[in-house]
């Protein structure tokens, strides 16, 4: 058992579904710490954000495979993967298209009450609405429900991310657990960042109700990990496609919505570069503790 390992059983024993709770607990607090930076980092550039959501994506890329889709293919073969990331990818698109109409739980209005309001809803509008949120423009009605769109859109998003750790721990690969636990409280940071952006921006409150909106959109995680690492502790023959299932999810954020935002402004090149120094320190970390 390498140090890591032993460090974490001392810590919260070696129940999985506690052990699920804790890495559902540090990925959320991690996402607590990227909402709170905007406390002291007030106004990001558009140009720093891409990079930042582009070293998450790259993250997310590496730990799809290294941590959730190749131990899942060596537990139980590729057809029960394959099916998992089917159903995860599915799931999330199916999710996508009930979050533009978030917004009349919210204002109680329908879009069409609503000025400059012409585009049909779906998944596009919650690219737009990230890039008004980035945008110094003065807030208007529009503006702040496609942010609160882009908020629940992000809540959906960190789903699979709390699932993947739980379904990690799960497994009894602590580990490898450990690596995937750290690389998505990592790129959460990025993440809790950008809600808390996005929420000052379209003038949901002062900078402390920002990083609490931040903080929020992570809280998700915990149950999901939990849940994940109860599922498959339980019914040990789940974890091929509980495993493909969280990383199906994981694959469909990054390219459906991280890799647009990170190329909705000029410097494409340096968030791609973000993305590929992302990829990197997952690598290095699923070896080190490997």
């Amino acid at each position: 058992m390498s140090g890591a390992e032993g460090l974490l059983v001392t810590l919260v024993g070696t129940n999985p579904v506690v052990q699920g709770l804790f890495g559902g607990l540090v990925i959320a607090f991690l996402n607590l710490l990227g909402a709170l930076a905007v406390l002291v980092w007030r106004n990001p550039s558009p140009r720093s954000m891409n990079v930042a959501l582009g070293f998450a994506a790259g993250i997310m890329v590496a730990a799809s495979f290294t941590s959730l889709i190749l131990p899942g293919i060596e537990d139980g073969g590729l057809l029960p993967v394959l099916v998992g990331i089917a159903l995860g990818a599915l799931l999330l698109s199916r999710a996508e298209s009930w979050v533009p109409y978030v917004h009349f739980l919210v204002t109680g209005r329908s879009r069409s009450t609503i000025a400059d309001s012409t585009e049909a809803p779906g998944a596009a509008q919650v690219h737009e609405s990230t890039r008004a949120a980035l945008s110094p423009n003065a807030v208007s009605q529009p503006r702040l429900t496609g942010t609160i769109v882009f908020i629940v859109a992000i809540t959906l998003h960190n789903m699979p991310e709390g699932l993947s750790v739980g379904v990690g721990f799960g497994s009894g690969n602590i580990g490898n657990a450990v690596a995937l636990m750290l690389a998505i409280g990592i790129q959460n940071i990025p993440e809790g960042l950008a809600v808390a952006i996005s929420a000052r921006r379209a003038g949901l409150g002062n900078l402390s109700y920002a990083a609490v909106t931040g903080a929020r959109a992570g809280l998700v995680e915990i149950p999901l990990a939990v849940l994940g690492a109860a599922l498959v502790s339980v019914v040990q023959p789940l974890l091929p496609y509980a495993m493909g299932f969280a990383a199906g999810g994981m694959l469909y954020v990054i390219s459906h919505e991280i890799v647009p935002q990170m190329h909705a402004h000029e410097r494409e090149r340096l968030a791609t570069l973000g993305l590929v120094a992302g990829l990197m320190l997952m690598l290095s970390l699923d070896v080190a503790l490997a």
